[in-house]
């Protein structure tokens, strides 16, 4: 039997249906805060992740998924979103629109070759905005506000933001040299992937997983004392922000995250999930001035942040929340073969007058048709048969309440509105 690849799932049934209704959250979510649906290729030229994510990351030095394709090109399946919207970003010249800031979010499969674990796999779908054209600290608090705002709508408790600030590039190249000569007498100590990123970038040693608890580490420099007066002023400006969202934060000087890009506010937004322990990270992103440029010459500032969709379901699991995922709103019974034929065009109708409606196409008895409505969850259930049909009414049982009413069929539209809505208060 062909099974499926190492590190991948299906989804079908009630976790599908939980899937979609977090993503119809997400999308309902960016149209109140007026983001931009964009959508990229799943594969992209190599260069443009090794130019965009950075040579020194984990992801293009060890988990990305490159291949030639038949023009002998080098592609790789892209391991995050934010490279390849920049890429659009500049191809389309959508930096030179007048309605600036350019606020846009994306939401798909991405890929990296790495160790599947719980919650994490080569195949797992993100979610991220990214906003360009500004370089406003206000925009910065207003992306940290989304994932915020997301996890409380779906019911996480203890939400809590935690910020650092790398600086501009000024500030950030004074902290650069600072680490080197701070780590320079303990390399030999580092695992062989910080060895390297020491000559290529120190900060990076800094979230290292097997290095994070080694003293030198926790008392290497902090890049607060490194500031100069304009990074110092953007960072009190998020804050502000922040504060004026009323949105809980902690200032955590250890968070650089993982990419090379990021410039000014770094974040990671975390809940109180129970089974996650301390790694209780759902999201993460920041500022990043200068990545635009280093893909396209052009500077252009942005700001985002980007979530997996596999993590966030999990803490839901965890959490033992429960997604409103019945949505079935009539089950149609046909009793009989004339019956039948009627239901067809009734069933129709009445999906485009906007319910959902499904019907049976088995061929069971009544008995088995209620139990099926009861598995589907439908509020009512819908009987024809032949006296129905001869009287041109329906039957129409409750499936709640479990009472019956026989009605006229061109009433039915008009108590179905009234009635669907009351049962869903019920």
């Amino acid at each position: 039997m062909i099974t499926k690849p190492k590190g991948t799932y299906d989804v079908y049934g009630e976790y599908g249906k939980e899937i979609q209704y977090v993503e119809n959250i997400l999308q309902s979510l960016m149209g109140k805060y007026h983001y931009e649906y964009v959508r990229t290729p799943i594969f992209e030229a190599s260069t443009l992740f090794h130019r965009g994510v950075g040579e020194t990351t984990d992801i293009v030095s060890k988990e990305t998924y490159d291949f030639k394709d038949r023009g002998n090109r080098d592609m790789s399946l892209r391991p995050e979103g934010t490279a390849g919207v920049v890429r659009s970003l500049l191809e389309n010249k959508m930096y030179a629109r007048e309605d600036k800031p350019i606020k846009t979010w994306y939401y798909g499969p991405m890929y990296r070759y790495e160790r599947p674990q719980s919650g994490r796999f080569r195949e797992f779908y993100q979610f991220g905005v990214e906003v360009f054209g500004s370089d406003s600290p206000l925009l910065d608090a207003e992306v940290i506000s989304i994932p915020v705002v997301l996890y409380k709508l779906l019911g996480l408790k203890g939400v809590k933001v935690k910020i650092n600030t790398l600086g501009d590039r000024e500030s950030r190249e004074n902290y650069r040299t600072a680490l080197i000569e701070y780590f320079k007498p303990y390399v030999k100590d580092f695992c062989e992937d910080c060895q390297i990123r020491y000559e290529k970038n120190p900060l990076r040693i800094l979230d290292c997983k097997i290095d994070n608890k080694l003293e030198i580490i926790k008392n290497a420099p902090q890049i607060i004392d490194y500031l100069n007066e304009t990074s110092k002023q953007h960072f009190e400006k998020v804050k502000k922000y922040l504060d004026l969202l009323e949105i809980d934060y902690e200032v955590d000087p250890k968070i650089v995250r993982g990419l090379d890009y990021y410039t000014h506010t770094v974040f990671e937004v975390e809940a109180e999930v129970e089974g996650f322990g301390a790694q209780n990270v759902l999201c993460g992103g920041g500022r990043y001035n200068n990545l635009v440029n280093t893909i396209g010459n052009v500077d252009v500032p942005g700001v985002g942040f980007a979530l997996g969709m596999e993590r966030l379901m999990k803490a839901l699991e965890l959490e033992n929340i429960t997604l409103p995922t019945n949505h079935l709103d009539i089950y149609v019974v046909p009793i009989g073969e004339k019956a039948l034929d009627y239901s067809v065009p009734l069933v129709e109708n009445l999906r485009m007058n906007g319910f959902c409606v499904d019907m049976d196409y088995m061929n069971r008895n009544i008995k088995s048709n209620f139990k099926q409505a009861d598995r589907l969850q439908a509020k009512f259930i819908i009987l024809l048969g032949e006296d129905e049909l001869k009287k041109s009414i329906v039957t129409i049982k409750n499936n709640q309440t479990k009472e019956e009413i026989k009605i006229k069929e061109e009433k039915l539209i008009s108590y179905l509105d009234k009635n669907i809505e009351e049962s869903e208060d019920i």
